[in-house]
């Protein structure tokens, strides 16, 4: 198999164009083109219990190492031990009381994004011990200050890491601190990401009729195998060809995956991820489509045996899409 066909590679985006503001509506979730504004729910009002009341205010206070998570309809914010699954770590807070007096009023969302993005990334870096990655899974997010905040005088954006799905239009949740993890933009075995317009969406159950684009089929640590200096492409590539036809085989019980139009493909490491720490990659099946616009829908998991799954993309196809980034 030729190593174009191996690799059906999607894009990833830098840190500069996923920084991603984050934050809490009470009972909705405001999303802007690849954006996310989140503001901080307000603390009172009828029928908000003393839990939530309290949970909020031990949010709003929140130190830097500090996780925190919250409903998916932005409600119920609340720190968690990062030990256990949460949306967002705390990296610090930045006061913009210079550039904005009691009497200014709040910014747009797009000025909010451009404040994100000039006050929460060095901070971020900075937590990181020197060390985020650009292309990993985490981006810069913040909390801003709600409107009755910004109304009594607080001024004061709370920064942090989260990581972004695909899409960009939701936060997948995380578990232990950002500072202790391999930066690699992986998802584990078994999870599916959904096809959305010929292109990569979001992680959707595999055993369902729902089109994904991409089943992971196993993580390889590149740096078990490259054990001194970063890899080149070339180098990365050969030792991808090496090993994920191996652990393809034992997820689908070596299953024929060109009978079925199935391709199997892989992500590399850039430099700049690889001096970040980052050294995982996935290996992944997916179809492309015979024109090469992109990936065709494939039904179904290809686990065990895989005799359910199902693709559009031609039998026995040789075609690949356009490279990924990694």
């Amino acid at each position: 198999m030729s190593a174009n066909a191996q690799r059906l590679r999607s894009g990833g985006p830098t840190l500069s164009t996923r920084l991603v503001m984050a934050g809490a509506f009470v009972g909705a979730l405001l999303v802007l083109t690849m954006s996310m504004v989140f503001k901080w729910p307000a603390a009172g009002g009828s029928g908000a219990s003393n839990d939530a009341a309290a949970n909020l205010a031990a949010a709003f206070e929140a130190p830097p190492g500090s996780c925190l998570t919250w409903k998916p309809d932005g409600s119920d914010m609340k720190p968690v031990d990062c030990e256990q699954p949460h949306l967002f770590e705390v990296t610090g807070d930045v006061d913009i009381s210079g550039e904005y007096n009691a009497s200014a009023p709040s910014p747009a969302e797009e000025a909010w994004r451009t404040i994100a993005k000039q006050k929460c990334a060095t901070g971020a870096t900075t937590y990181l011990g020197g060390k985020l990655d650009p292309f990993g899974k985490y981006s810069v997010g913040a909390l801003k200050p709600s409107d009755e905040q910004w109304r009594d005088g607080d001024r004061k954006l709370r920064c942090g890491l989260q990581r972004a799905a695909p899409s960009g239009k939701a936060l997948v949740a995380t578990t232990k601190s950002a500072k202790n993890q391999d930066q690699s933009d992986v998802y584990e075995p078994g999870t599916c990401l959904a096809l959305v317009d010929k292109n990569v969406g979001d992680p959707v159950p595999c055993d369902s009729d729902k089109a994904h684009a991409y089943e992971i089929v196993g993580v390889i640590d590149l740096s078990q195998t490259f054990k001194d200096a970063y890899p080149s492409e070339e180098q990365q590539q050969t030792a991808m060809l090496d090993q994920c036809p191996k652990v393809a085989g034992e997820y689908t019980g070596n299953l024929d995956l060109k009978s079925k139009g199935l391709l199997l493909t892989w992500d590399t490491r850039k430099q700049e991820s690889w001096e970040a720490g980052s050294h995982r990659a996935v290996c992944k099946v997916g179809a492309p489509l015979a024109d090469n616009s992109g990936l065709a829908p494939i039904t179904n998991s290809i686990k065990g045996a895989g005799a359910a799954v199902q693709s559009s993309a031609p039998a026995g196809s040789s075609a690949s899409t356009p490279p990924t980034g990694g």
